[in-house]
């Protein structure tokens, strides 16, 4: 409540194909040093938010007293469903890890909280969240930002569905692998120009996951 009437929220959405990504984990799967980890698209995109957090730092800002604070690393929130209720961990300076390091604490973040032993320590200190609808077959949505944090992004389910590709200058329809990111955002401190840039970002990483870091 403090935040939905504190923060004024904006919140602005992207839809896009994910077909890459799909190919991307189906390949990381296979790989030997990924042997036993839970890959999944869901990693694909924190490790997109991090790098275009990167490039748009403000997104991990925070507004403190009329200032804006920025913060030295990424406390990477990921709301979880537990058996007694939403709690959202975060993996701490999250920017350092590698994709396979990223990979196992998303894991291991996401299987602790599901078993009810998240420590308090790991509840605290979110710099930005990601909020996973997809299991649940829900496209989208426009959530609200954790109280201390400035952005927050929706995953949505990832559906087979037509779309027009453009190939070698020609417009084709193909069935590919379409999904929604959604991004509140608070707009205090966070302008249109800087939010629409970072959910670009994202969604380009996402399209053409190529161009992450997956060392």
């Amino acid at each position: 409540v403090a935040s939905a009437f504190t923060a004024p929220h904006v919140t602005e959405w992207i839809t896009i194909d994910v077909t890459a990504t799909i190919a991307l984990v189906d390949q990381l799967r296979n790989r030997p040093d990924y042997l036993g980890a839970k890959v999944s698209p869901l990693v694909v995109l924190a490790k997109a938010c991090l790098e275009a957090i990167g490039r748009t730092p403000i997104i991990n800002s925070a507004w403190h007293n009329e200032e804006v604070v920025f913060r030295d690393g990424v406390n990477l929130g990921i709301a979880a469903a537990t058996p007694r209720g939403l709690i959202v961990p975060n993996i701490k300076h999250a920017q350092s890890l590698s994709m396979r390091q990223l990979t196992a604490a998303l894991a291991d973040l996401i299987g602790t909280a599901r078993q009810g032993r998240t420590p308090p320590e790991d509840n605290a200190g979110g710099s930005f969240t990601i909020t996973n609808v997809g299991p649940f077959g829900v496209d989208g949505g426009t959530p609200i930002i954790n109280p201390g944090e400035s952005a927050i992004l929706c995953f949505g389910a990832i559906s087979r569905k037509p779309w027009v590709l453009n190939v070698d200058g020609e417009e084709r329809l193909a069935i590919r692998d379409i999904c929604t990111l959604s991004l509140s955002f608070d707009h205090r401190h966070i302008d249109g120009e800087a939010g629409s840039r970072f959910l670009a970002d994202v969604a380009g990483l996402m399209q053409d996951p190529s161009r992450l870091d997956l060392a």
